[in-house]
């Protein structure tokens, strides 16, 4: 019953910061330029609670860690929706194919792969031995679960998610393949099935409150990104969670 909580907390992180990044996106200049202040003001809330919880191995801080790379992971999020960092090549995919492609496809989001490489080091090093490591683990579950999807969409999927990338960056979609198998999802997906059965073991196992509370959350998280990689090749809508953030795209 304990495990509820981390499950449920999850859950709800998800849902709603998925919508609020999906709202803040809108397309009015405006709002756009308030929104990347506000994620900007909240990654620095972010990085700060990655300091502060580093040395908090209670539940609270498992809690607040999570929420701390949340913050951090959303600001990317934004910044590359708003097209504001992708990359050096803003064109659609020129008719090549094999290396050549994959070559072009990197140059259009190399920006937005460097943002992620210097925001997981702003998480990560902070984490290095610390009693706390819930925010590094979030956030790599989200890097690495992230660079997989991208991977199997370029290699070829069913579903791209089309309703959740804004017209500006619909550019993006030519370096898409939509075919309904390729050889990397089974690998990918299977791989993070057996980490997230062990993670979901150790939760289940451990005398610590801290401890379930920290495999619960990151469990979560890992099935979570399990779910959206099958999203990914399956006939399903799931755009239709976030109906109120989406209200008024084109």
């Amino acid at each position: 019953m304990a495990l509820l909580l981390p499950i449920a907390f999850t859950l709800g992180v998800w849902w709603l910061s998925t919508g609020l990044v999906l709202k803040a996106i809108q397309p009015s200049a405006g709002r756009q330029r308030e929104a990347l202040a506000g994620a900007s003001l909240l990654l620095l809330v972010g990085i700060a609670g990655v300091v502060v919880t580093r040395d908090m191995a209670t539940p609270l801080g498992a809690y607040l860690a999570f929420v701390a790379a949340v913050l951090v992971w959303a600001w990317q999020e934004v910044a590359f929706l708003l097209g504001l960092v992708t990359g050096p090549n803003r064109k659609p995919c020129p008719p090549v194919s094999g290396w050549r492609k994959a070559w072009y496809a990197f140059t259009a989001i190399a920006h937005h792969e460097l943002a992620l490489v210097l925001l997981g080091a702003a998480v990560l090093l902070p984490s290095l031995g610390a009693p706390n490591s819930v925010a590094a683990q979030v956030w790599l579950v989200l890097w690495v679960m992230r660079l997989s999807a991208k991977l199997n969409i370029f290699l070829g999927v069913q579903n791209f998610y089309e309703p959740f990338l804004p017209p500006s960056l619909h550019y993006l979609l030519s370096y898409f393949s939509r075919r309904r198998f390729n050889m990397l999802f089974p690998f990918s997906v299977g791989l993070a099935s057996i980490i997230a059965v062990i993670v979901w073991v150790a939760a289940f196992r451990t005398d610590s409150a801290f401890e379930e509370a920290a495999f619960g959350l990151v469990g979560t998280l890992l099935v979570l990104a399990i779910v959206e990689h099958w999203l990914l090749v399956i006939p399903m809508q799931p755009q239709s969670l976030w109906r109120w953030a989406l209200k008024g795209r084109s």
